[in-house]
């Protein structure tokens, strides 16, 4: 299937590894121009430079810290400078921590994660809306319909709120506007996670993980490709009748109903 992204151009933040790198990759494949946007110059520059090889696309990475507003201003400036413009932005930037929560990091992941997700937006949406078409995709988490973490719960349900405002906000002047939600999948940070809470449990990696596969419908954990698949449709022309109600890619969670 032609997803009729080449030619469009595409910011994906947190795009230096996991599913952000996946999502750039997915984009790039496709005929998009894409900017990987990361805190780390060194990494994002590396990865993009990675990606032009691989694919053939115009891919560049910027260096830039989502929790802090002039770093986006000047990101945005950046990314119109050397693509153009701008037609489809995920916001995949995070402040993950997998070891202990405080309030001083609910505070931190907030700010990147939610208000994060909301200064890309205010950057890009306008030049958008002007236009008359642009996709805007924020990546959550499953954590948006379960407990067990309190940080986890509260930013990703926020992200689904925040994509669902702004979904009817910009939906009259063609933008869309929707929230994704992975459960584990198989990153860097997965398996630091996994390893941490395996260690804690008195048992080995591969046996957590085979618990974590069997609660799951397809039984295994997603991989990040799989999940970048998902963002890509959501990120083409064709996906016009999907906007504000989230989108949950965790491979089915076996049990409850969603109606």
């Amino acid at each position: 299937m032609d997803l009729l992204l080449k030619g469009l151009r595409a910011v994906v933040t947190g795009g230096s590894r996991g599913i952000g790198l996946a999502v750039g990759r997915a984009l790039a494949q496709e005929g998009a121009s894409v900017a990987l946007v990361s805190r780390t110059a060194s990494s994002v520059e590396e990865q993009a430079a990675a990606l032009r090889a691989e694919t053939g696309a115009e891919v560049i990475g910027v260096a830039a810290d989502t929790g802090v507003d002039a770093s986006v201003t000047e990101m945005a400036a950046v990314v119109r400078e050397r693509l153009g413009g701008v037609d489809i932005l995920v916001n995949n930037a995070a402040a993950t921590n997998p070891g202990t929560i405080s309030e001083d990091d609910l505070e931190a992941e907030i700010n990147v994660k939610v208000r994060g997700y909301l200064r890309c937006a205010c950057a890009f949406a306008p030049d958008m809306t002007e236009r008359g078409w642009g996709r805007i995709i924020n990546i959550g988490g499953l954590a948006a319909r379960r407990s067990g973490s309190v940080v986890g719960s509260i930013r990703n349900v926020a992200v689904s709120a925040l994509s669902k405002n702004l979904a009817d906000e910009l939906g009259p002047g063609g933008v869309n506007v929707v929230s994704v939600h992975p459960a584990a999948t198989r990153t860097d940070t997965f398996t630091d996670i996994l390893g941490r809470r395996a260690e804690a449990l008195g048992c080995s990696p591969q046996e957590l993980e085979r618990q974590f596969a069997a609660s799951v419908s397809i039984g295994r954990i997603v991989e990040p490709h799989e999940v970048a698949a998902v963002v890509a449709f959501l990120a083409s022309p064709l996906s016009v009748a999907l906007n504000g109600d989230p989108v949950f890619a965790g491979g089915g969670t076996k049990g409850p109903i969603h109606y």
